[in-house]
């Protein structure tokens, strides 16, 4: 992209923003996209971070990180944090958050905030209601909205039936991921093979602070898995974003997009602003869907009521995108109208070749396809020419990491 692309359209210099994330993962992407989307742009981006030694704070286009002193589940303590950064600050500015702990925090107690930060009108209750995937599963029931059978087990015989019922391999999915301890390794998302493994999972419930939900899986299908990012106004009009083809994940079909692709799908996105005017839906979103190919369905897998870590997939013409959009629509400023670039690519290319090589032992996947598929890549996740330090601190915390796991084997 040219400094002439970068700076188009202005935005507002004098207000900064403010990225905020609580989880403590250190290969959160999304992050480092965000500061370097509106730091590109001129903006002056502060960020609140959970790590202390984030590659994502070494990017040049960071002006400062800011670090948490309080507890994760402790909303009053939080909200002192973030009213200290903001005075910090010292300008009203933008907020963007980029988890659903955020996301939720900001949401319901964006009367305290509005002083200090700017926000989209949302309802406070709204994103709560989309971020816990058995309210979700509900109001798709309300709605007449395709999803995956599940089942919310409240014992290990409940567990078992729920197996026997939904088939294997089974989807677990922890109902408020948010609540999730970082020291406890668990991760939102499984896939299981057998029974003896969703049993065991759900003996962790009380580690993982919320249910345990179980759900079919759907076949996995070539261009089957979808995902759709956008900002909605206050106005309830869509200004940026479209729909995304997910081509690769990790873990493979139970993971984040890896190597995702601008490619149009009016049913989806049709289906995906439906969901957000049904509940009046302000702000960033991302939808995950997988088609069924039995019904003809798209099926509603997860509804997040923030930023989704893979939305540099959707940069148009004009060197817009939903963060710019944000950042233009709450600061008076006008939207442009959208110019899409479909074919538009981007590779997490840490993660992507794990998952490339998963899906080489899998018979899904050859040199020739791995070549291919990686046409139309213009953008990677850690690596740019104009910020090579977080892909370097990315890198040395990789191997840190496989070290420390390499000696704990050898115990």
């Amino acid at each position: 992209m040219t400094l002439v692309e970068a700076l188009r359209p202005g935005l507002d210099r004098a207000v900064p923003a403010l990225v905020l994330r609580l989880d403590p993962n250190a290969f959160h992407h999304g992050t480092l996209a965000v500061i370097r989307s509106l730091g590109r742009a001129g903006v002056e981006v502060h960020a609140l971070l959970a790590g202390p030694a984030d590659p994502c704070a070494r990017s040049r286009y960071l002006h400062r990180q800011h670090a948490w002193t309080a507890e994760p589940g402790d909303p009053g303590e939080l909200l002192a944090d973030l009213a200290a950064v903001g005075d910090r600050i010292g300008r009203r500015c933008l907020l963007v958050p980029v988890d659903d702990a955020c996301a939720l925090l900001v949401a319901e107690h964006a009367g305290e905030l509005a002083d200090r930060f700017l926000l989209p009108p949302q309802q406070p209750a709204v994103p709560r209601r989309l971020a816990d995937k058995a309210a979700l599963a509900a109001l798709c029931d309300e709605l007449g909205v395709a999803h995956p059978e599940q089942r919310l087990p409240r014992s290990p015989d409940e567990v078992a039936e729920a197996v026997r019922s939904l088939g294997l391999p089974v989807v677990a999915k922890w109902s408020r991921p948010w609540l999730l301890p970082p020291s406890s390794g668990l991760r939102s998302t499984r896939l299981l093979g057998s029974p003896a493994e969703a049993a065991a999972l759900f003996a962790q419930t009380p580690v993982a602070g919320s249910q345990l939900l179980l759900q079919h899986r759907l076949p996995a299908t070539p261009a089957g898995d979808w995902f759709f990012q956008g900002y909605l106004d206050g106005s309830d009009r869509w200004l940026a974003g479209g729909t995304g083809c997910k081509e690769r994940a990790h873990p493979v079909e139970a993971g984040q997009t890896t190597l995702g692709r601008w490619l149009p799908n009016p049913a989806v996105q049709a289906l995906a602003l439906r969901l957000a005017a049904s509940v009046g839906y302000r702000g960033i979103l991302d939808l995950d869907f997988r088609y069924d190919p039995d019904t003809g369905e798209y099926h509603l897998l997860d509804f997040n009521p923030r930023l989704g870590a893979q939305f540099r997939v959707f940069v148009d013409r004009q060197g817009l995108d939903v963060v710019r959009a944000l950042h233009l629509d709450l600061t008076g400023r006008q939207v442009p109208p959208w110019r899409p670039r479909l074919g538009r690519a981007v590779v997490v290319e840490n993660i992507d070749v794990l998952s490339a090589v998963q899906n080489w032992r899998d018979g899904r996947l050859d040199l020739a396809g791995w070549r291919r598929s990686l046409r139309g890549v213009q953008e990677r996740a850690w690596l740019a020419a104009d910020d090579l330090r977080p892909f370097a601190a990315m890198a040395a915390c990789s191997l840190r990491q496989r070290v420390r796991r390499l000696r704990r084997s050898r115990l």
